[in-house]
């Protein structure tokens, strides 16, 4: 399956859930029955479904079907990608943005599928250092360009409400291949990321 263009929700996946959701708030000493919570567990199991839609779409798919035949063959950057996506370890957000650069080999691809691809990863539980890593071996496996490059900066909500309680601080991650191993391609990426050009 390449990518779902609007939400749909599996029957019995959902009701699983939201009973699941039913007995988690009970647990804490909540009123399921209250008005305000009557239908949260439908909401909550619906929400996650969303949250990790990842695990059922092909990234390397989505690449795929639109990959062109082009011969130009300098760098290629989307920057300020948003991304949204849960920790592995306490299933709480973390969020910011992923920076993308590829130098074509032969082919580019649509650019709207760099997003696509983000999110792709993004919607499953995750770890940001494995969330890169994905990213950058998708592209570098199906589009084999000369380089790829991914930096992914996130604040992480379980440094952020709980643990360490740190709100300012953020956390880098960034991956290279092929060319941009080559410490004056990978100093331009970052130069280009980092300067607002309008």
């Amino acid at each position: 399956m390449g990518y779902k263009t609007f939400e749909e929700y599996t029957i019995q996946t959902t009701e699983e859930l939201k009973n699941n959701y039913t007995k988690i708030i009970q647990e804490l000493g909540e009123n399921t029955d209250r008005e305000g919570l009557v239908k949260t567990p439908e909401r909550a199991a619906k929400a996650m479904q969303f949250l990790t839609q990842g695990y059922d779409q092909d990234a390397t798919q989505i690449i795929k079907s639109a990959m062109f035949r082009e011969d130009y063959n300098e760098m290629v950057i989307v920057k300020d990608i948003e991304l949204y996506s849960l920790c592995e370890h306490h299933m709480l957000p973390f969020f910011g943005k992923a920076h993308i650069a590829y130098i074509p080999n032969g082919y580019i691809v649509g650019l709207s599928k760099l997003p696509r691809i983000v999110d792709v990863f993004a919607r499953r539980l995750q770890v940001q250092e494995r969330l890169t890593h994905d990213i950058l071996e998708c592209i570098n496996n199906t589009l084999n360009p000369q380089g790829v490059a991914v930096v992914i900066e996130a604040s992480h909500m379980c440094m952020m409400m709980r643990g360490v309680q740190k709100q300012n601080s953020t956390t880098t991650t960034s991956g290279f291949r092929g060319q941009f191993e080559k410490i004056e391609t990978r100093n331009e990426f970052l130069k280009l990321i980092s300067t607002d050009l309008s």
